[in-house]
């Protein structure tokens, strides 16, 4: 394998996949809504046409949403609540790294760390901002796509006005849609938790060695 492709191996395997999902996920969403068009009369539309329409958008940023809702969450919680014996906690005792603090800092060190003041404060917490930020980003994103999807469906089957997006905000569809996703990615955060206690991946960074004890907290 080239050098270049084994360094970024990851990160290339999982956008690939990433692009080859949501491929599949606009076909067969479009079909979907085709479908749902023609049986009410409408013409169908091209698959251009639906990437810009609710249903698209709502199906993508309702799932992204959840997603970076739990990763954020996930990178806060494990810097300040831990789990004994599990390969996902940081060590029990472990209050900071010695690594994070700023005397530590080499001449190859991120340019927050080397200037200080806020820029540091920023860059120490930087990974769980950016991920709440895509978070709100998405929560927005599923907002406009969503009253754009409901106000279609109830033009389809009433002809009902539409309502606005706050409206759609303090409807039990639109939370509906965000819990069932919320709880899902949670439940799946704490079932790795736990199960890394016992269970082993080897070669895997998310678990801990597979000669080490239960009891032993973090990888």
């Amino acid at each position: 394998m080239p050098e270049r492709l084994r360094d970024h191996g990851l990160t290339i395997a999982m956008l690939g996949a990433f692009v080859i999902f949501a491929t599949l996920q606009a076909i067969f969403g479009w079909q979907v809504h085709n479908e749902e068009l023609v049986q009410y009369g409408r013409h169908a539309q091209t698959l251009l046409q639906y990437l810009g329409t609710g249903h698209f958008a709502e199906a993508i940023f309702e799932n992204w949403e959840s997603e970076f809702l739990q990763m954020g969450g996930y990178v806060l919680l494990t810097a300040h609540l831990v789990q004994r014996g599990s390969g996902e906690s940081k060590p029990l005792d472990q209050t900071d790294r010695p690594d994070d603090r700023r005397s530590h800092a080499g001449p190859d060190a991120p340019w927050p760390v080397r200037v200080g003041g806020l820029p540091l404060v920023v860059y120490r917490n930087s990974l769980s901002i950016a991920l709440l930020l895509i978070f709100l980003g998405s929560f927005l994103g599923h907002l406009l796509g969503g009253v754009a999807d409901y106000n279609e469906q109830q033009l389809l089957e009433s002809g009902a006005a539409p309502i606005s997006a706050w409206q759609f905000l303090g409807t039990s569809d639109f939370w509906f849609q965000s819990m069932q996703n919320w709880q899902s990615e949670f439940l799946a955060v704490g079932v790795l938790v736990l199960l890394s206690i016992v269970l082993r991946q080897h070669g895997s960074p998310e678990s801990k060695p597979v000669t080490a004890p239960h009891a032993m907290t973090g990888s």
